[in-house]
Formats: C-alpha cells, structure tokens, sequence
C-alpha cells in the first residue's frame, strides 16, 4: 500500500493497477481537513479519516455476482497520526474543518443558486466553440445579459449567460493574468484514478455531490484551484458520475450502478484497443506512403489481414461516396484525420494512390458506378462447360457460305468481332450484299445462367485502359466471335439493291463463314484508295454503301457524320503509361461502308418483323420537323451535325411494330449487328432465330419492354462512364503536351459574348474558349493548353493569335 501526496493532501491508494470493477480492492472515505500552524502559517492535509478510523471489509454486489474485497489494516500508520493530532490538540492548535453535509439536489441547487450572479474578477470557464472551453475573467456586463471577458489567451470576448460551463468558486478579484499559471497547476493535479475512489465511497452511501464537496472528499479542500480541478475531472468523466440536475453553470452529479459502470468501463477498453489499433494502422499507411512507387505493397496485400481490409475498403467507400454504413463513413473519417489529411472524398482518393492501393490514373466512374468487370466461378465454370460440348441448335439448318469472301472490318484493337460483309453483282447488273452477323445464340439459350449475366451488364464495356466483355472473355472471343480463316456460325442477312439503293429482295438464314480478311478502317480505307482490281468485292459494298446513301437522304435521312476518338492506355497501372490517340472521320470511306451495311440490315430485321408479326425491340426518332434547309448556311461536317444534334428529339421504341426512324430516313429500324456486345441486339436475335426454326418467339412484347426498361438504364449508365473515361484520358494526354504547342480548333457554336464552344480536331473535344472579336461559327482558330486536370475534369484553353 502506498500513501499518494497531492496539493497538501493525502490518500491511501493501491500500489497495483486499477483493478475491474467487480474486483475493486480499496476505497476512499470522506476527508476532513487539518489545519497546522507553524512559525505564524497555517498549512492544511486533507485526510480521510474515516480510513484511520478503521479497516474494513467491502462488499460489492456485481450484477449477481457478491465479489468480496480484501481487507486492508493501517494500524500503524493510524498510530502515527493519532499521536500527531493528539499532540496538537494539547497545544489547541488544532482547526477541523466542518463535517460534510450532503443535502437533496433540489435544496443544493436552491442554496447555490444565489451565489451564481456573475461579477466583475470572478472566474470562470466559458465554451468558446463546440471544440473549446476557455478560462477568463469577467470584466463588465455588455447589455443586459452578456458579460466582457479577458480569457487565457488575453482576449477580449463577449459571451453569453448560456456558453457559461464553470463559474470557479471562492474567486473575487482575479487577475487574468495568473490564468495560465492556474491552468497549469490545476492540470498538474488532475488524475482520473481519484473519481474512482469517490464513485465508490459515494455509491457505498447512495449519496449526490457537488464540484465543491468533490473536492472536499478527493482533496480535503474546496479551495479555488481543487474545485476547478474537481470540476475538470468531472467534466471529462463519462464513467462514474452522471449530472443529476443542472441550473446555469451549477450541477449536481450523482454515482452511476455498478452495472453501468461495468459497462461503460468495457466500451471504454474496447475503444481504446480500437485506437491503438487505428494507430498502428496509420503508421501502416505512412510507411506505406514514403515507400518509392515500384516498392509499395500490391493491391492485394492489403486484403491479407481482416482488420486492415475493413479499413482499406471504408476508405475506398468513401472516396468514391459509397459508404454504405455510418460505421465505414466514421472509420474512414477517423483514418483521414488521424493521418492529417482533411475529410473529403478527394483527400481519400489522394491517399489511397500514395499508398498504392489505386493506381495513378484509377477509373473512379468504375467503381462508383460499380460496374461488373469480373465474373462469378459458377459463371465461368458455365462458360467453359459451354465450349467444351458447343451446341448448335441450328446446325442442319444452316447454308454453308464458306466460298464468299468475307470482310470483317473493326477497330485494329477490337477483341469481338460480330460482323462482316461480302459483295457480288449479279447478272442483272444488281449489287448482292451479305451482312454476316455472329450467332451467339447457337451457345447459349434465354433464361441460362449465362444468359442472365448477360443480361445484368447489357453490354461490354469498351474504356480506353481496358475492354470488359457481355460475356466471359474466353467463351466471347473462342466460342462468339468471328475469327479469320476458321468456319463461323452466323446469321446472315443477304439483300438485293435495286439500283437507286432501295431493298429489292431480302433473305434471313442461319450460316457458316469462313473470314477471310480482318481489316482496320485504315487498312480497308487504303484498299478503296488503290482501287485494286483483285478486291473488287469491296468497291462492290463501298458502291451499295453510296447507292444506301443517297437512298436514304431521299427519305429523309440526317446526316450528323462528325470526327470520333479513341485511346487506346497501355498499361494503365503505371504512373506515366502510353497513351495512343486514334482520330476518326465517321466520313471516311470504309467507316462510311460500313455504318451503311449495319443500318441496311437494321432495316430489314425491321421488315422481316414487320412482315410476319415478330416482336422485336422496334427503334425509332420522330424527327420528320427537321428542317434541313435551316442548317444549309453551315458549313458541312461537325458544325453542321452539331447543330442539328442539339435539335434532335430522344430515340423511341416499340415491341409489337416498327416505327419510322426518321434520323436514318427508315420506315423501321432493329439493332442487330452486335449480339456479342449488346443484350439488346441478342434480344432481336432470340426472337428472329425461333421465328427461324418455326418455333413461338421466346418473349412477349411485354416482356421485351420490361427487360429494355433495365438495360437501357444499365447502357446509359456505361455509357456515361465510357464518356468520362475517354475524356479523362484525352484531357492526361493534353496536360501531357509541350506548353507552347498550339491545337487547330472549329468554332461550333457561340456560347455566351465571346466565349464559343470549339471542337479541337487533333484530339476530338468539344471544349470552351473565348475568341478574339471577328470570329465566327465554322471558323478554324489555334489555341493553347494554359491548364489540365483530368481528375478534376478541368480544361482550360485560351486562343493564340498571330500563328
């Protein structure tokens, strides 16, 4: 047993650890004070006598449980004291302080409620902002209720009777100055082991206390600094006494149960063991962070530990604004603050880069979006399962095309490939087209646990760091696409042109090709060009693409052909990676070529369903109040498509008949060309296949319009992603560019004053600027990067004159 000193008093505490509460092993009596007076100076020790008085035995009952506390005997040193204070009283130099009288709370209250009008010189504590409480000295009455203070910081402040938490009693006359001492002294004597001494000796007698008579009971004075030091310890206490009632800055506290305190006492572990932890996390991280970027941990390394990874992911929520319970939102915020960062969405965006858990360049639409990249094990087990056994429920019925020759014309990085063209002219002098299309539906039927995966994504998603497939990339790419020189099953819809490119004659059938060229638009471009004469068949679809053409305007047809970009990242994860930017012309021949043989075969699905009552997913545009002529003063290209594009009403559909497309100048229009990449076109084909084998289509019309409700939602959401992405990456390879380089831009269309939307035609943006006076619609100006920030989705230009 050890006897602690503390500010001229004394008390018995346990030299070993606090204990559990239901095993507590000592206790603290109520204290009297004991004044000496020696040399003309009183000095005063607070005692608890009751303890010398005697040693005894404590019960506590604990839940159920009677927990018996050791019995603790102080003969000696009682001795020693009771020797001392008889030799005092003798000489009558002995002064007892008056005897503890604890009374109701509402008669505490009563008395002490005339004692609280605020003074000049008196001290007091004050709640400067919901993180601060301040000490000050009250100086004079500012209006009716208000009082001037001069706090600890020596600022003058006006506050309110309601910001007032501690009034400090047995104070007059205070010097501010000494504010800063006080404070220090009073935190040297601060120890939140005493309030267990009390709690107890307090719940022992169920009786309620004040600040004062706390500091009596721990201090054995009520002086000034040992009541604000009470009242200090009580303030920050949230486990042994609770506020009873309270009037102005005077409460009552009484002892809370010993359940509570059990309780409170684990929660208090509990977090304190979840701070510790959090530390330990936070020096993770920084290590995490100096690390030079080649070294820092791998992505996966941090899901190894479960604590770690719960904090990794409520830091990944709430950076892409997903956290899905209060719980990962405060975790998060905690670990933002603890690391010095501020609690912002980019600061966690920020750090999880600097630690190497995302990428430099992250796609943070991908993971708000929460686009599906990856597939389930039973999907791909399914997927496998599909390739080994290759169903084909169409085989007998299918015309073999192998001695076509076939052109397959895409995008030189296209992982899907499910189109392709062949040509002839017949006889009569009449050009034969076949639109080959890829026959997925020969893998997989409606309602397959693939097919509803399918479903669920709508489509691939194509982004410039990465393709991610409708379907499992093995099966897609193996068991769906069309590949050069092999046999393919398809659908091939074969057309007959008359001679102003109108349909003639058409015919729908299952089929086997054989590709025989996998051209680029490039490569198919440079063909046209050389006009070889051992290519024939394709100046053959580039002359019914024309005949298409003309046809179409006839009808009514819009053209909004304008410039489109691709980029193609390569590796994405590293911090500077390899961007390359591809600029197309949608005028260009071969992309010309084919845009007119994907909208003739939209058009005649159109007519086959039409024809025969099949419902199909029907695609329309009612523009037919387009007045062309309005635009004629434009210049032909992007300025003009841009401008009828702004005037455009949003497509339409229909799942029992077609309906007039009045953009592309039909009188019905199905998408059909892309099942591998599109539900809906497999949709379309679903249906067309059974019609094909005489069987009842699978869907209703009803049911068509339900599933097209979900997955043009889930399309439009793609691609608005696909849309930010490739403009985050043509704004990283702007930011990227020399500073004095100058970029060619079309003036589109006048904004506001001067500010004009351009499109800069090395890149393929649509961007803003503010021109010179004198500049007009269609007109080509050079302008300049002055800022780049693709996270932030910040392009800045400015027009550069005189080059």
């Amino acid at each position: 047993m050890a006897v602690r000193a503390m500010n001229g008093s004394a008390i018995l505490r346990c030299c070993t650890a606090s204990p559990p509460i239901a095993a507590i092993r000592c206790c603290v009596h109520q204290y009297k004070a004991v004044h000496f007076h020696r040399g003309g100076q009183s000095t005063k020790l607070g005692f608890p006598l009751s303890i010398l008085q005697r040693s005894y035995n404590k019960v506590s009952n604990v839940g159920d449980r009677i927990v018996a506390i050791r019995k603790y005997s102080v003969q000696s040193l009682v001795d020693m004291v009771v020797e001392e204070l008889e030799s005092l009283r003798k000489r009558g130099r002995v002064r007892a302080s008056n005897k503890l009288e604890l009374k109701s709370n509402e008669e505490i209250l009563e008395n002490k409620l005339g004692k609280q009008v605020l003074q000049k010189g008196f001290l007091l504590e004050f709640k400067k902002d919901p993180e601060r409480v301040l000490l000050a000295v009250a100086q004079k009455p500012d209006g009716k209720k208000n009082w001037m203070v001069s706090d600890q910081n020596g600022a003058m402040t006006s506050i309110k009777p309601q910001q007032i938490t501690f009034i400090v009693p047995g104070v007059e006359n205070f010097d501010h100055t000494e504010i800063s001492d006080f404070v220090q002294r009073a935190q040297s004597n601060l120890d939140a082991t005493l309030l267990e001494f009390a709690w107890i000796e307090l719940l022992e007698k169920n009786k309620s206390v004040t600040v004062e008579e706390l500091a009596e009971m721990i201090f054995g004075s009520a002086e000034p600094l040992e009541s604000y030091c009470a009242h200090l310890l009580l303030s920050k206490d949230d486990i042994y006494f609770t506020v009873l009632e309270s009037k102005g800055s005077f409460s009552v506290y009484g002892p809370r149960p010993v359940v509570q305190v059990e309780e409170l006492l684990r929660r208090k572990q509990a977090k304190e063991a979840a701070e510790k932890e959090l530390q330990e996390f936070v020096k993770l991280l920084k290590y995490a962070r100096e690390m030079p970027p080649h070294s820092k941990p791998k992505n996966s390394s941090w899901r190894t530990d479960e604590k770690i990874w719960n904090r990794i992911e409520s830091l990944e929520a709430y950076a892409i604004d997903d956290c899905r319970t209060d719980n990962q939102k405060k975790t998060a915020a905690m670990i933002l603050k603890a690391m010095g960062l501020a609690k912002t969405a980019s600061a966690a965006v920020d750090l999880l880069i600097d630690i190497g858990y995302f990428p430099v360049h992250v796609n943070l639409d991908l993971l708000k979006l929460n686009i599906r990249t990856d597939y389930p094990e039973e999907i791909l087990a399914a997927a496998e399962s599909v390739l080994l056994e290759c169903p084909d429920l169409d085989k007998v019925d299918r015309i073999d095309l192998t001695h076509l020759k076939v052109y397959a014309i895409d995008v030189d990085e296209a992982d899907e490939l499910d189109d392709a063209l062949s040509a002839t002219r017949l006889q009569d002098g009449r050009i034969k087209v076949w639109i080959h299309v890829a026959d997925p539906t020969s893998l997989i039927q409606p309602g397959s646990m693939i097919d509803k995966e399918a479903m669920k994504r709508a489509t691939s998603v194509f982004l410039p760091t990465a393709t991610h497939p409708m379907f499992p990339e093995k099966l897609a790419m193996e068991g769906m696409s069309l590949k050069q020189g092999k046999p393919c099953n398809a659908v091939t819809v074969s057309v007959v042109l008359h001679s102003d490119g109108s349909i003639a004659e058409y015919l729908v059938e299952n089929s086997i090709i054989k590709p025989t060229y996998m051209l680029t638009y490039e490569s198919a471009s440079e063909l046209l060009h050389l006009n070889l004469e051992e290519e024939v068949e394709l100046r053959l679809l580039s002359e019914a693409a024309m005949l298409r053409l003309q046809w179409r305007r006839g009808q009514g047809a819009i053209d909004t052909s304008t410039i489109e970009t691709r980029i193609k990242v390569t590796n994405p994860v590293d911090p500077v990676p390899l961007i390359k930017l591809y600029v197309e012309n949608q005028a260009d021949p071969a992309m010309r070529l084919v845009t007119e043989m994907m909208i003739l075969c939209g058009e005649v699905i159109a007519t086959l369903g039409s024809c025969n009552n099949i419902h199909l997913p029907y695609r329309g545009q009612p523009q037919s109040n387009i007045d062309i002529s309005a635009f004629s003063h434009l210049p032909e290209g992007p300025v003009r498509s841009s401008a009828i594009v702004k005037t455009m009403r949003a497509a339409e559909m229909d799942f029992r008949k077609p309906i007039r497309h009045g953009v592309l100048g039909l009188p019905g229009y199905v998408q059909f060309t892309s099942p591998i990449r599109r539900y809906m076109d497999l949709l379309a084909h679903y249906q067309v296949k059974a019609f094909l084998r005489g069987d009842s289509p699978p869907f209703s019309a009803g049911q068509l319009e339900g599933m097209a409700s979900m997955i043009n939602m889930n399309t439009r959401v793609v691609r608005k992603l696909c849309n930010s992405s490739l403009r985050y990456w043509i704004i990283e390879y702007l930011r990227r560019q020399p500073k004095e380089r100058s970029f060619s831009a079309l003036v589109l269309r006048f904004i506001k004053d001067r500010v004009v939307a351009i499109l800069l035609m090395e890149v393929g943006l649509q961007a803003s600027v503010w021109v010179s006076v004198g500049v007009q619609v269609g007109d080509e100006v050079k302008v300049r990067v002055e800022e780049a920030l693709p996270r932030d989705d910040v392009l800045t230009l400015k027009e550069v004159q005189g080059i």
